[in-house]
């Protein structure tokens, strides 16, 4: 049982360091509004359950999505990056409207993008899950639903922290679309989906 913990701990801790730039990035912008803390916790819950669904479908040999075209989630934080820094820049005017601030996403949309982030959980999750017994699976699975909670509260403390906030004050307005911009460039690349698009289509 401890050492299957343990397991779980390592093995969330590798595959979600990131999210915790993004939950930071999200908890800044909660400050102003939108999303509210409450959409970004359970936007990342789902998407994050949706991603153990995901493996242990996989590891029960079924598959959703071909592995090769999973890079494409990447559109997802992607469009949410331009269309956040379209709609800032449009609004960068008006420095008296709230809604000029920066602007993220709701519930779906940090659903989304925990999902668009999730390649590298599905390909650890699924084999780990394939070789494990029913009961170590069960007990990874609440282990990871418990740290979801500590990534969130990392998150807010670090992103409402008065001396984070302070310095970030003046980059606000850019910092979610060049964060999710450059999250979902990186997806679409390190998967390699553009490549064997090209492949196909050539």
């Amino acid at each position: 049982m401890l050492a299957t913990i343990g397991s779980a701990i390592g093995l969330f801790a590798a595959t979600n360091i990131d999210d915790i730039v993004v939950l930071t990035v999200l908890f800044l912008a909660s400050s102003r509004g939108k999303p509210r803390p409450w959409q970004i916790v359970a936007g990342q819950y789902l998407g994050f359950i949706t991603l153990v669904v995901i493996s242990v479908i996989a590891a029960l040999g079924l598959t959703i999505v071909p592995d090769e075209w999973v890079g494409f989630l990447g559109l997802i934080p992607l469009g949410i990056g331009i269309w956040t820094l379209i709609r800032g820049l449009r609004r960068n005017g008006d420095d008296d409207d709230d809604d000029s601030k920066i602007t993220a996403v709701g519930l779906w949309g940090v659903a989304g993008i925990t999902i668009a982030n999730g390649a590298d959980n599905i390909s650890l999750y699924t084999p780990i899950f394939r070789t494990s017994s029913p009961g170590d699976v069960v007990v990874m699975i609440a282990v990871f639903l418990v740290l979801v909670a500590v990534w969130c509260a990392a998150g807010r403390l670090i992103g409402t922290h008065k001396a984070v906030t302070e310095t970030l004050e003046r980059v606000e307005h850019w910092l979610v679309p060049v964060v999710f911009i450059g999250l979902g460039l990186f997806i679409l690349i390190d998967s390699g989906v553009i490549v064997r698009l090209v492949e196909v289509l050539a």
